[in-house]
C-alpha cells in the first residue's frame, strides 16, 4: 500500500534544501489531489504520536531536524546549533503549531552533544550544503549503509556535519590555479577516525577529487584493515566486481574477498554500476591482499578519460564525468618509491590536472621529520625517509590535499610552521567530538576526586593492579577474568541482547617490546591456562568467587547478569572451548617480517570467532584494532606521551559488555635500578593533558570579528605536560613555542607548580599572611547548589585587585611558566575599560570530626587540606566540586548564571569581582603541628584556585597572546597577539 503521506513529506522536504519553509504553502503545491488531508498537521501529528520504531516517516524527520539542529551554519537562524532556540526557529518557519511541536520533540529530542572544535585560517567559499547535495552519489551510499548498521540518526548528522567541515577546507577541485591545502583531524584512540575519513573521501570524490592516496600504517595488517574497511564500505561491490558476473566462479578468480565472512552482504551496494547511474566508477589501485607494486596497466592507468581534451581534466566538463582512482598503501620506503617513481613516468602537466587528496592514517607516526632542526638553521634540511616521501608526493601534485589523521597530535604540531614543504597543518586542524558510547581514558579514571587515598567509582568499576598482598602476581586471575567475561557475552547473548559485537572476545597481554620475552610469557600464560582447571571443582569455584566478589558488583543494571553461578556455569564451558580452539589460548604477534603477523586466527575479517590471549608489543599498539577487547594486563613503559596512548588498546565502544571491561596495569613498574613508575597515573596525565589541548581549542575556536583567533600555526603553546618524565611526544618531535597569555575570566584557574624548597614555601607563606586578617572571624555557610545539599562552611574576606596582584606577582613557583600566562591576563585586565574592582577571598573550613586545624605565622586556626603531589613537583586536584561551584557563581560565570537559591552566597556577589579560595595543604600525615597548635610555614603550601569575573573581559577580546618561533623568521622573529588582536 502506497504511503502517501511518507510520500508527499519527503517531496515537500526534499524542496527544503536550503532550511526550513512554510511547509503548509509547500504541501498544498505539492499534495495529491486524492489525498487531501495529508497536507494537516493533525493527521501528521497523530502519525507521529502513535508511530512505533521503524516508522518511516518519523525516520524522515528525525534526520531532517537532527541536521537543521547540528548546522553550524544557518542562514535562516541567528540561533546557535544543538540549542532549544535553533529548533524553535526551524518550527516558526515550518509554520508547526504547539501540539505539533511538542510531539516532535518528544519523538526527536534536539541533540546537545559537542561538534567538532576547528582551529582554521578563513577558507575560501566553494563547498556548501547546496553544493553537497547536487553530487552526492558515494556519500548518499555510505550514509545508508551506516544506517543500516544501526547509526542513529544523530551520529549520522555528526558525522555528516565532521566530514562536511573537512571537505569545505579543501580546496575546490575545479578552481584554476592549483592549491595544496594542509590539515590534521584529532580524534580520540580507537573512536572511529576511519568513518570520518571514509566520510571525507566519500564527499571529496563527488565534489571531484579524482585520484585518492591513503597512507594506510607501515604495516599489511594495517593496511589491508583499512583498504577493507574502504572496499566494504565506500567503494563497494559493483566497483570490486568492475562488471564481473557475481554468479559465475569463473569471472570471480582474482576478485579478493570471495573468502571474506561478510562478503557481499555487508559491502554497501550501488544497485548498478555507478557509470551506469548516472555517476561515476571508483578504480582500485590496490587490492585487499596486495599493496601497490606499480601500475598495473602502465602510465594508462593515470590517464583520464576527457570530454574536451583540449582543457584540463579539473574543468567540470572533463571532472564530473571522469572515473575516480583510490589506492591505499603502507607507509613503506620501498612502496612509496614505486609510487613516485611511476608518477614521475606521467610527467607534470598531467599531474597538475589532477585534483588529489592524499589522507594520511596515523599521521603522527613515521610521517613526521624527526632530523636534528640545528641543520635547517644552516639551510641543510634533511628529512626522515617517509617524510621526504610524502613531501615529493606533494610536489609531484600541485593540486594535493594533505589531511592528516591522529589520536596523539603533538608530534604533528610540533612539526615546523616556516617548513613549507613539511605536513604541519597549515589550512586547518579539527578536534572531533568524544562519541556517544566511547570508552576513553575518562571512564578509567576519576579526574574530579580529590581523596587521592581512595579509588574513585571508575577505578574500582575497571582497574586491577598487576600485584596484591594476597595472591601475588594477578596474571591468572586475569585470565580468570577473560573466561568469566566471555561466559557473561554468550549469558546476555542468550537472553537477546544483541550478539554482534560479541563475535570476538580477546584479551591483550601487553608487557614488552621484546621477542624473546613475548615467547616467554606465552609460555607461562599457556601453563596458567592447563593449571586453572577450569573444568574442575575448584575451577568453578574461584570463578563463582571472582563472579561475586567483582562482576556482579560493577554489572550493568540495565544488561542480564545471572545473580548464581549455576545460571552461569554452562557458558563457562562454551567460553572455555572457544578460547582453545585450535588447541592452544595463546597468539604471539610481533616479529620483523610481514608473515609473523599474517595469521589466520588472528584475522577478524575471515574467521567467524577470534577468542584469543594476544601477547604482543608495538605492532598490536597502533592503528591495529584489537576486536572484542575486554580484558587487558599492561606493564609496557615508554617516555612519550603519545606512544604511552596508542597503546590503549582498551579504548573503544564496548556495546553490550562495558561494565565487563577490565584493565589490570603496572602501578610500580620499575625503570632503571631505584625508581618505579605508576602506569595508570601515567594515563591519567596524558588524559588530563589531551583534555587541557582540547579544551583550549574549544575555546580558541569561536571566531572574533568574523576572523579566527589562532590559527594551526599558533597551536603548539597550547600543548601541556603533566608529568615530568612522559613527554608529549619524543624530544626529536617537539617544536619549541611560547605561550605568553591565557584569558580565563569567568573559569576556573587551579595552579599546582608549587616548590618545594622550605625557604620558597616560607616566602610564599609570607606573602599571604596579611590576607588571613582580613578574613571575618566567624564563619558563613555557603551552599552553591541547593539540589544538590552540598554547603560548606568557610571564613570570608575582600581585598582589591591591585592588593591580589601584588601577592600573585611575588610568590615562587617549581614551573613558574604555568601560572605565568594567566598571571599576564590579570595584570592586563582593565584594558579596554573593562576592570576588576575587588577580590573575595574564601577559605574553606572542615567540619568532620577528623578535621585539623592550626595557626601559620601567628594567624587564628586554619583548617588544613592534605593533598598529595601526584607528578613531580605538581600536584593533582586541588580544588574540591562545591568550592568551584560557589566560586563561579560569586564571580557571575557565563556558565553560572542561574541563582543558588542561598541567600548569603547570593549576597557576596558582584559584577566585576573575583573570587580567590584559599587552600592552606599539608602533605604530611598525620600533619606536623606544633603542641601550641601552630604549624610552620615551611610544611605549608599555602595554594589557591580563583576565577576572574566573567565581566573582566569583552565578549569579543581575543583570549590569547602568542610568542612563537618559525624558522623563516630567524632566532629572534616573534609573532604576538596583542590585547587588541593586532
Amino acid at each position: 500500500m502506497t504511503d502517501h503521506l511518507l510520500h508527499l513529506h519527503g517531496d515537500v522536504l526534499a524542496a527544503m534544501r536550503r532550511g526550513p519553509r512554510d511547509f503548509a504553502r509547500l504541501a498544498f503545491a505539492l499534495a495529491d489531489e486524492v489525498e487531501p488531508d495529508d497536507t494537516e498537521q493533525g493527521r501528521f501529528r497523530d502519525r507521529v504520536a502513535s508511530s512505533g520504531p521503524g516508522d518511516e516517516l518519523t525516520a524522515l524527520w528525525h534526520r531532517t531536524l537532527t541536521a537543521w539542529d547540528l548546522a553550524e551554519q544557518a542562514d535562516w537562524s541567528a540561533a546557535p546549533p544543538r540549542t532549544d532556540e535553533r529548533r524553535a526557529d526551524a518550527y516558526d518557519r515550518l509554520g508547526f503549531g504547539a501540539g505539533l511541536r511538542k510531539v516532535l520533540d518528544h519523538a526527536v529530542p534536539v541533540f546537545k552533544e559537542p561538534g567538532p572544535t576547528i582551529i582554521s585560517t578563513t577558507p575560501t567559499p566553494w563547498y556548501s550544503r547546496d553544493t553537497a547535495a547536487v553530487r552526492s552519489f558515494y556519500w548518499t551510499a555510505y550514509e545508508r549503509l551506516l544506517r543500516d548498521k544501526g547509526w542513529s540518526d544523530a551520529a549520522v548528522a555528526g558525522l555528516d556535519e565532521a566530514s562536511h567541515a573537512v571537505v569545505e577546507r579543501l580546496a575546490d577541485p575545479m578552481r584554476p590555479d592549483a592549491y595544496g591545502a594542509r590539515g590534521l583531524v584529532v580524534g580520540y584512540v580507537q573512536s572511529g577516525k576511519t568513518a570520518n575519513f571514509t566520510g571525507v573521501t566519500a564527499k571529496a570524490i563527488d565534489a571531484g577529487y579524482r585520484l585518492v592516496i591513503v597512507l594506510g600504517g607501515t604495516l599489511n595488517l594495517l593496511r589491508g584493515q583499512t583498504q577493507r574497511r574502504l572496499d566494504m564500505e565506500l567503494i563497494g561491490r559493483e566497483n570490486i566486481l568492475r562488471g564481473a558476473n557475481p554468479d559465475d566462479p569463473e569471472a570471480l578468480i582474482g576478485v579478493d574477498y570471495q573468502d571474506d565472512e561478510d562478503w557481499p552482504a555487508k559491502f554497501v551496494s550501488h544497485r548498478g554500476r555507478p557509470s551506469a547511474l548516472g555517476a561515476f566508477d571508483i578504480e582500485r589501485l590496490t587490492t585487499r591482499d596486495d599493496d601497490y607494486q606499480s601500475l598495473a596497466t602502465g602510465i594508462r592507468a593515470l590517464e583520464f578519460d576527457k570530454q574536451v581534451r583540449t582543457q584540463p581534466l579539473h574543468v567540470p566538463d572533463n571532472l564530473h564525468r571522469a572515473a575516480a582512482r583510490m589506492m591505499v598503501v603502507k607507509k613503506n620506503q620501498s612502496v612509496l618509491s614505486k609510487l613516485i617513481k611511476d608518477l614521475r613516468k606521467i610527467g607534470g602537466p598531467l599531474l597538475s590536472e589532477i585534483p588529489t587528496l592524499i589522507i594520511d592514517d596515523e599521521s603522527d607516526q613515521a610521517s613526521v621529520n624527526t632530523t636534528d632542526p640545528k641543520k635547517w638553521e644552516e639551510g641543510k634540511v634533511t628529512r626522515t625517509a617517509i617524510n621526504r616521501q610524502i613531501s615529493e608526493l606533494l610536489g609531484l601534485l600541485p593540486r594535493a590535499q594533505y589531511v592528516g589523521y591522529t589520536a596523539t597530535p603533538f608530534a604533528n604540531v610540533f612539526v615546523d610552521p616556516g617548513d613549507g614543504e613539511d605536513i604541519f597543518p597549515r589550512d586547518f586542524l579539527i578536534s572531533l567530538p568524544r562519541p556517544t558510547g566511547y570508552m576513553g581514558v575518562q571512564d578509567f579514571h576519576d579526574l574530579d576526586r580529590t581523596d587521592e587515598s581512595a579509588a574513585g567509582s571508575a577505578e574500582r568499576a575497571h582497574v586491577r593492579g598487576i600485584y596484591d598482598d594476597a595472591h601475588g602476581d594477578r596474571l591468572a586471575e586475569a585470565l580468570d577474568a577473560f573466561v568469566l567475561s566471555g561466559a557473561l557475552k554468550l549469558y546476555r547473548a542468550a537472553h537477546d541482547v544483541d550478539d554482534g559485537p560479541f563475535r570476538h572476545h580477546t584479551m591483550l597481554v601487553h608487557e614488552s617490546v621484546g621477542v624473546k620475552e613475548h615467547a616467554v610469557l606465552a609460555g607461562r600464560i599457556r601453563s596458567l591456562w592447563e593449571k586453572a582447571a577450569y573444568t574442575s571443582q575448584e575451577g568453578h569455584d574461584r570463578l563463582a568467587a571472582l563472579l561475586a566478589a567483582d562482576f556482579q558488583r560493577f554489572a550493568d543494571d540495565g544488561l542480564p547478569t545471572p545473580t548464581a553461578y549455576a545460571d552461569l556455569k554452562p557458558h563457562v564451558s562454551r567460553a572455555r572451548q572457544l578460547i582453545n580452539s585450535g588447541g592452544t589460548p595463546v597468539l604471539v604477534v610481533n616479529g620483523s617480517k610481514e608473515q609473523d603477523y599474517e595469521q589466520p586466527d588472528l584475522d577478524f575479517d575471515r574467521t567467524p570467532n577470534v577468542w584469543k590471549i594476544l601477547v604482543g608489543g608495538t605492532k598490536l599498539s597502533r592503528g591495529f584494532t584489537v576486536e572484542g577487547l575486554t580484558v587487558t594486563y599492561y606493564r609496557r613503559r615508554t617516555q612519550q606521551a603519545d606512544t604511552l596512548m596508542q597503546m590503549g588498546r582498551w579504548f573503544g565502544f564496548r556495546p553490550g559488555y562495558r561494565d565487563l571491561v577490565r584493565l589490570y596495569i603496572g602501578r610500580a613498574e620499575p625503570v632503571g635500578r631505584t625508581r618505579t613508575v605508576d602506569l595508570y597515573e601515567a594515563f591519567e596525565a596524558i588524559c588530563r593533558d589531551e583534555e587541557t589541548f582540547r579544551a583550549q581549542l574549544t575555546r580558541y575556536a569561536a571566531l572574533v570579528d568574523g576572523k579566527p583567533q589562532v590559527t594551526p600555526a599558533q597551536i603548539p603553546p597550547l600543548v601541556s605536560q603533566h608529568l615530568s618524565w612522559l613527554k608529549p611526544s619524543a624530544r626529536n618531535k617537539m617544536f619549541n613555542a611560547e605561550l605568553v597569555e591565557i584569558r580565563s575570566p569567568g573559569e576556573w584557574v587551579e595552579p599546582t607548580a608549587y616548590p618545594t624548597a622550605a625557604a620558597d614555601l616560607r616566602h610564599n607563606a609570607e606573602v599571604w599572611r596579611p590576607v588571613l586578617d582580613l578574613l571575618g572571624d566567624g564563619p558563613v555557610t555557603l551552599l552553591p547548589d541547593a539540589a544538590a545539599g552540598d554547603s560548606f562552611e568557610a571564613q570570608v574576606g575582600t581585598l582589591d585587585h591591585e592588593t591580589l596582584l601584588k601577592i600573585l606577582c611575588d610568590l615562587r613557583w617549581s614551573v613558574p611558566s604555568q601560572f605565568s600566562p594567566h598571571l599576564e591576563s590579570l595584570l592586563s585586565a582593565g584594558e579596554g575599560g573593562e576592570r576588576i574592582d575587588d577580590w573575595l577571598v574564601v577559605l574553606p573550613r572542615q567540619t568532620s570530626t577528623r578535621r585539623v586545624e592550626a595557626s601559620v605565622l601567628g594567624s587564628a586556626p586554619l583548617s588544613l587540606a592534605h593533598r598529595s603531589r601526584r607528578r613531580g613537583d605538581l600536584f593533582g586536584a586541588i580544588g574540591e566540586p562545591k568550592h568551584r561551584r560557589a566560586a563561579l557563581r560569586i564571580a557571575r560565570a557565563s556558565d553560572a548564571t542561574n541563582r543558588s537559591g542561598d541567600g548569603t552566597l547570593e549576597s557576596l556577589a558582584r559584577d566585576r569581582r573575583g573570587v580567590v579560595v584559599l587552600y592552606p595543604v599539608v602533605e604530611e600525615k598525620p600533619p606536623p603541628v606544633s603542641p601550641t597548635g601552630a604549624i610552620a610555614p615551611e610544611h605549608l603550601v599555602m595554594a589557591f584556585g580563583l576565577v576572574a569575573p566573567g565581566s573582566s573581559s569583552a565578549p569579543k577580546k581575543n583570549l590569547v597572546r602568542f610568542r612563537t618561533v618559525d624558522s623563516t623568521r630567524g632566532d629572534f622573529a616573534i609573532v604576538e597577539r596583542g590585547a587588541d588582536g593586532s
